[in-house]
């Protein structure tokens, strides 16, 4: 669930991350808060598109060029 708290930490880190930098330590925290936030907002897709009687169809990723496809990792 996006919360506020999670939109304002991520602004935070953004904000640092624009004016003094990151530690390792931040720049993981704010990958995983970022991804936590995409995951909220494709469920939040899924879950409108079916409540429209949309069913998305298999994505065929064979010729898929993106970072997340290459080698076997097929997961869009």
């Amino acid at each position: 669930m996006i919360t506020k708290e999670l939109v304002d930490r991520i602004n935070e880190l953004a904000r640092k991350q624009r004016s003094t930098g990151l530690n390792e330590e931040e720049k993981e925290e704010q990958h995983n808060l970022r991804q936590q936030y995409l995951q909220c907002i494709r469920t939040q897709v899924v879950d409108a598109l079916d409540s429209a009687g949309i069913k998305p169809k298999a994505l065929d990723h064979s010729n898929c060029s993106c970072p997340t496809c290459k080698g076997d990792k097929k997961v869009h």
